[in-house]
């Protein structure tokens, strides 16, 4: 019980603050599941597994506000759908601390370039939405769904950013993207594909998957309510924690 509660407490923030952010729950809900016993393979693929539930609980409130355009979702899907599944299967042959290295790079960078773009994603202007733009955008969400289905923390982040950079979206539209297709069908995709190969600890999924659209709900609620700017700000704090940590595991 005490574990559960914990495991509950952690994923719930951990879920709210993806949601406000457009990514990196498995900050905190991946470590709780490892520092619970959980073997490395069955914990990533639980907490993919409870990702799914994020993106229940912010796809409830964002269909309601009507932020998501069905042909650009179906474009994010396309991309990014194959790419989970090769992700997937390329994971065990990756040596943990190249990739988790080289997430760390990535994700810290994420956060640094956002920092020093101080009007970067705070009003939406549509470009690259058309052409051979479209397809490079299109084929690096496809690069983006390989480290989905491989790597455990901070992927939805990298997505997050380039809607807003590549497709000029605003942070508070392509954070909605990303919890829905990305949290929903992405991560969907990756924890059936590795529960498959590891397994996943059936005990704590139901503590997880209400935490997680709990947390889904509220963090979309108040990324609506409060606008780019708490959006904005919450990503920069999460992307720099994530590399953070990331750099942490790569050395351990």
């Amino acid at each position: 019980m005490l574990d559960s509660l914990l495991l509950f407490a952690v994923s719930l923030v951990a879920n709210t603050l993806s949601a406000l952010a457009g990514g990196g729950a498995g900050l905190l809900q991946l470590p709780i599941l490892l520092f619970l016993g959980l073997a490395f393979p069955v914990a990533l693929a639980t907490h993919k597994l409870a990702s799914v539930a994020l993106g229940v609980g912010a796809t409830l409130k964002h269909l309601r506000s009507g932020t998501l355009d069905l042909r650009f979702s179906a474009i994010i899907l396309a991309a990014g759908l194959p790419g989970v599944l090769l992700g997937a299967r390329l994971i065990l042959h990756i040596p943990d601390q190249w990739a988790l290295l080289a997430l760390a790079i990535l994700t810290t960078g994420l956060g640094i370039h956002s920092l020093a773009t101080p009007q970067l994603g705070l009003q939406g202007i549509p470009r690259n939405r058309s052409g051979c733009r479209l397809w490079l955008g299109a084929t690096v969400l496809f690069l983006i769904g390989v480290l989905n289905g491989s790597l455990t923390s901070g992927t939805g982040l990298f997505v997050t950013l380039w809607l807003v950079y590549w497709f000029g979206f605003e942070y508070k539209r392509a954070v909605a993207y990303t919890l829905v297709l990305v949290g929903l069908f992405w991560n969907g995709t990756g924890a059936l594909a590795l529960a498959m190969q590891a397994g996943i600890y059936w005990p704590w999924v139901p503590v997880l998957l209400v935490a997680s659209a709990l947390g889904g709900y509220l963090g979309a609620h108040w990324a609506l309510v409060k606008g780019n700017l708490l959006v904005k700000r919450c990503f920069e704090v999460v992307t720099l924690l994530t590399g953070i940590s990331l750099f942490i595991k790569a050395f351990w």
